[in-house]
């Protein structure tokens, strides 16, 4: 048998540099590269042996270690699970910098592979530069933090581990149904030892996705409870885009006359104007498909996790005769909500159900509810696209008890803008074209996008919603432009998401490839200012507000921030807007550019999208003074009554 003697380092990044997948006849290279940020717990060693052969991998420098891994996220998001770039860092900070992007990945089932350096297996030199020494467990460093967080962990604390470690990684990270964050911990010392590794541990590799069918036990049964129902709604998951499975969705729901809702990850899928397609569901859903919701007697849910967002906290299907047909290769999701299950692949699942209900002449009765449901939807979305400021009555579409006149005039005398967010969105929408890419995470943004966004393009939607993560969008959309080097991509993200986490911006500089930021800036964190108001409370620590000297209180002026200057300071071309006109003006200027850029537009507080017949639990105070609070609780308390138990 032959061997070659590598250090560890070395032996990982050969490893991993002939690591294949093969989908539906295709063989695909799945680790296109490696992000990496360097310090001395990972340069000498991981970073050695890259700087000696790093093979066919790409190396791309970091500029945070959340913010790289986001964008590495981002490139599997939009490569559909089917490539990913691996990220580095060096131990303690650099470490825990990508717990919140491996929570995050985790939560979306995207695969992302995790090389953090850690301390040294010998603990000879204990405790060295940025180690956590823990009295009652010194085999404890950083990097245990992310066994909550990971769908696989492991150590390498001597070189012949790396081999198992490396293979149940790529068994994970290639697994449709158990993916996610996967964590290989490196100690620091152990990265440079040497090993003679077997060569056929280096042998190209290559991991099959299957399509798994589904029994035909399993179509029997979700025959059985379709031929009692006359109003099904088919929610679209994220799943369904990663199957590959537009095509039969809408062959499906044409032909048994199904209407079919998103999710956030299932948005795009399917394009907004298909006439069966009713829009975003749940919590952030629009018109359409909320009222749809409340008569649908069969849920077929497809690729989805069934989220609160998604089922607004299991209260919005509100027909007492309603069950659940779950689609789904994870056994975990297809069983929630007491589903009948199917547990296969969504393209293949859809094509065996298809034929089977064919040999039948079932047809969904829905009796011209979903046309009118759609016609509401689309006049609903033309109106909030066109609200406009009026100084003398206006009302915004967040109608809460704010001193809102006192806010807008403020806001409109630092800014000089009296433009709408909805708006906004509005020009936005109507100005990219079918194959622009948008972006976005966290704040106000997404619900107004699953709530009124029309995707004119499939795979033209790109949210993370399953961790809403606060500093993922600039960042992700690194990675979606190294993903999809032609098509333009935008990022759509609030002030306060932006100010979090855009270390990637300049990343985006350096390896020339250009995103465009589109930032809502309203000097508040917008959404949770709504959710509070909403729920009794005052405006309390969302607007970003000097503090006041006299009540010592966040509650003097809003802090201005020229988020152009800032974005002109990485090499950005940078525009700033006020009006309709410049934002249009704004928009075609920058696709013409050829570096990132960064448009500041300044909206007003409160008119972003408001929510459309649904309902999200929280956890509202049960005792309180304040007596909006009180009756909050009370309604709170009802409405949970109505809501599913599990």
């Amino acid at each position: 048998m032959e061997k070659i003697k590598l250090t560890v380092a070395q032996a990982l990044i050969k490893f991993l540099d002939n690591q294949f997948i093969e989908i539906d006849g295709q063989e695909i290279k799945f680790i296109e590269g490696i992000f990496g940020i360097f310090g001395h717990g990972n340069v000498v060693g991981l970073g050695q042996a890259l700087e000696q052969d790093s093979g066919q991998l790409i190396v791309r420098q970091g500029r945070n270690e959340q913010g790289m891994a986001h964008a590495a996220i981002g490139f599997a998001k939009q490569k559909l699970r089917h490539q990913i770039y691996a990220c580095t860092s060096s131990v303690g900070p650099g470490a825990a910098n990508m717990i919140t992007a491996a929570a995050t990945a985790t939560a979306n089932r995207i695969p992302l592979l995790l090389l953090p350096g850690d301390v040294y297996a010998t603990r000879q030199p204990d405790p060295v530069l940025q180690q956590i020494e823990q009295s009652y467990d010194l085999s404890l460093s950083t990097n245990d933090a992310f066994k909550v967080v990971s769908k696989y962990w492991d150590r390498i604390s001597r070189p012949e581990q790396l081999m198992s470690a490396c293979v149940n990684a790529m068994r994970v990270l290639t697994d449709p149904a158990e993916t996610g964050a996967v964590t290989i911990a490196l100690p620091q010392d152990v990265q440079g030892e040497s090993y003679e590794y077997p060569n056929y541990f280096f042998q190209k590799r290559v991991y099959r996705i299957e399509r798994t069918p589904p029994t035909s036990a399993m179509i029997k049964d979700a025959l059985k409870i379709l031929s009692g129902k006359h109003k099904p709604l088919i929610v679209c998951g994220g799943g369904v885009k990663y199957s590959g499975a537009a095509d039969i969705l809408s062959k499906f729901a044409e032909k048994f006359g199904i209407p079919f809702s998103e999710t956030q990850a299932g948005k795009g899928t399917i394009i907004s104007s298909h006439s069966l397609n009713v829009g975003g569901i749940g919590e952030t859903g629009c018109l359409a498909a909320n009222t749809l919701a409340k008569e649908a007697d069969l849920i077929i849910g497809i690729g989805t996790r069934y989220t609160d967002f998604t089922t607004s906290s299991k209260w919005i299907f509100q027909n007492p005769t309603v069950n659940y047909l779950n689609i789904n290769i994870s056994r975990f999701d297809a069983l929630k909500l007491d589903g009948v299950d199917i547990i296969a692949d969504a393209k293949v699942a859809l094509e065996s159900l298809f034929n089977a209900l064919s040999e039948s002449d079932y047809q969904a009765d829905w009796e011209g509810k979903i046309e009118q449901a759609r016609n509401d939807y689309i006049k609903e979305v033309k109106r909030v696209y066109s609200v406009e400021f009026n100084s003398t009555d206006f009302v915004p579409e967040i109608a809460d008890h704010i001193d809102r006149n006192a806010v807008f005039s403020e806001f409109i005398k630092l800014t000089g803008s009296s433009l709408t967010q909805s708006r906004a969105l509005g020009v936005i929408n109507e100005t990219l074209k079918d194959t622009d890419i948008i972006v976005g995470a966290s704040g106000s943004l997404p619900g107004d996008l699953q709530r009124v966004w029309q995707c004119k393009g499939q795979n033209t939607y790109h949210l993370e919603y399953g961790y809403s993560c606060m500093g993922y969008e600039v960042n992700a959309s690194l990675g979606v432009k190294i993903a999809e080097p032609t098509k333009e991509v935008y990022t759509l993200v609030g002030d306060g998401a932006y100010m979090m986490l855009h270390s990637e911006l300049v990343t985006s500089i350096q390896e020339k490839k250009k995103i465009n930021v589109l930032l809502f800036d309203n000097m508040t964190n917008g959404c949770i200012n709504n959710l509070e108001m909403e729920h009794g409370m005052d405006s309390f620590g969302t607007e970003f507000r000097f503090r006041n000297e006299k009540t010592g209180n966040l509650d003097g002026g809003f802090v201005p921030v020229d988020f152009a200057m800032n974005a002109a300071s990485f090499g950005c071309k940078t525009y700033k807007v006020k009006t309709v006109e410049e934002l249009k003006a704004a928009l075609n200027d920058a696709r013409k550019q050829t570096v990132s850029t960064l448009i500041d537009i300044k909206v007003l507080p409160k008119t972003m999208v408001h929510k459309y017949l649904s309902w999200w639990r929280v956890g509202v105070a049960q005792v309180s003074n304040n007596k909006r609070i009180e009756n909050v609780a009370i309604w709170m308390n009802e409405n949970i009554e109505k809501a599913r138990e599990y």
